[in-house]
């Protein structure tokens, strides 16, 4: 049907073969969340940065695959992606450009059909109070089965039946509503990590003693906001009921309005006003996490994984312990990110199935979030922007066969 979609997610385990530089807590992370080592060092498909070396056309390796991806003329959809685009570019396609202004004219001929970014989406379309990728998923899928149960247009996700010979490359995740600690917490009345429930990032880590369950995290900000709705509702009965001079009332309006805008329905949400973490600062580059940040097509199913750009984004968005959910890997956060972009998809096109040429959101389209700031970054080639040699050159490579 119209917002089903069949899921395949693939990991593809990488090696960069020139010297990179590791940091010791990204490498802790990944170990923390079962990322293995071993297996990169002896079986990552090897790849090295900047220009071609040799006619890539002609191999196979990854830098091909990304090529594949290029011609294919699909929507590029990532979370807070501007990191990862310059981790791909670099890793996969050509030495990065000198100038901001023609890195995103490359960008915005290598993907016509657009980029998306679903943290973007979260916070400016959704408007959810948080916006990490843990959040934002959970939030879309709570929202999806409250469609579902009252019967409403809502996301429905198939998954492959693999056959028994494939079982030893298969790795399945739980990927349920709620954790299994939600209960458990609750009854404990454990208080929610206020960094962490602001960030999806803690400096405690696995440490901290505070809750960094996204469920009761959401069941909160859920808590809070029907508060105020029942306040400004209250408020508005009682203005309502009350004759004041015009003057009065003018006012009481124009404090509800900055009322309105500090609870992010006019804005983008409160939560995300403070200033993001200086821990969660960019790792120089750290190649050790091979299952990085996905590629997300159109159809939201064939996600190949670059290396190690997540290590640099999701450090400061889920340092989350790993006994509260576990599934923080390249493939989920693939999952995640295909989820929210079809769900918040599925809520702005409504009932119109006639989408026609136009971009799937076209309030997103192009539009990359940047931390700290309430306008994104535009993916698009200015008049006062040329394309860069090396990227023309890979242009012609990619068509040259088509």
């Amino acid at each position: 049907s119209e917002n089903t979609y069949l899921c395949q997610i693939y990991n593809l385990t990488l090696l960069c073969m020139e010297d990179y530089i590791v940091e010791p807590q990204s490498v802790q992370f990944l170990v923390q969340h079962g990322f293995d080592f071993n297996k990169q060092y002896s079986q990552g498909i090897p790849y090295h940065k900047g220009n071609d070396k040799g006619n890539e056309n002609q191999s196979q390796s990854v830098r091909t695959f990304f090529l594949e991806l290029i011609r294919a003329k699909k929507p590029l959809v990532l979370h807070n992606g501007l990191i990862d685009l310059v981790f791909l570019y670099q890793c996969f396609y050509a030495h990065l450009p000198d100038s901001l202004g023609t890195f995103t004219a490359d960008l915005s001929e290598m993907f016509p059909a657009g980029i998306y970014d679903t943290k973007y989406a979260s916070e400016f379309e959704t408007r959810f109070v948080a916006s990490y990728l843990e959040y934002a998923y959970k939030k879309c899928k709570r929202e999806n089965c409250k469609l579902k149960d009252s019967s409403g247009q809502h996301l429905t996700v198939e998954f492959c039946n693999y056959p028994a010979n494939m079982s030893r490359y298969i790795d399945y995740r739980h990927c349920s509503l709620e954790e299994e600690s939600h209960s458990v917490g609750a009854g404990n009345k454990v208080p929610v990590c206020e960094k962490f429930s602001a960030y999806g990032w803690c400096p405690k880590g696995v440490k901290c003693p505070q809750s960094h369950n996204i469920d009761l995290i959401i069941d909160e900000d859920d808590r809070l906001w029907e508060e105020k709705r029942k306040k400004r509702k209250h408020k508005w009965k009682r203005r309502k009921n009350t004759e004041e001079p015009a003057k009065a009332f003018e006012q009481e309006s124009s404090g509800k309005e900055v009322e309105l805008a500090q609870n992010g329905e006019e804005g983008p949400p409160r939560k995300q006003s403070c200033f993001e973490p200086a821990a969660a600062t960019e790792v120089a580059e750290i190649t050790p996490n091979s299952e990085g940040r996905p590629l997300e097509e159109n159809s939201m199913d064939t996600e190949p994984e670059t290396e190690a750009a997540c290590a640099a984004e999701e450090q400061k968005e889920t340092h989350g312990p790993p006994s509260q959910g576990g599934t923080h890997r390249a493939g989920f956060d693939a999952f995640m990110t295909g989820y929210i972009m079809a769900y918040v998809w599925m809520l702005k096109k409504g009932k119109n199935t006639d989408t026609g040429a136009e971009p799937w959101l076209p309030d997103c389209h192009n539009k990359l979030y940047l931390s700290g700031k309430s306008v994104p970054l535009q993916i698009v080639k200015s008049l006062f922007s040329k394309s860069s040699k090396a990227h023309s050159q890979k242009m012609k490579l990619a068509w040259a066969s088509g």
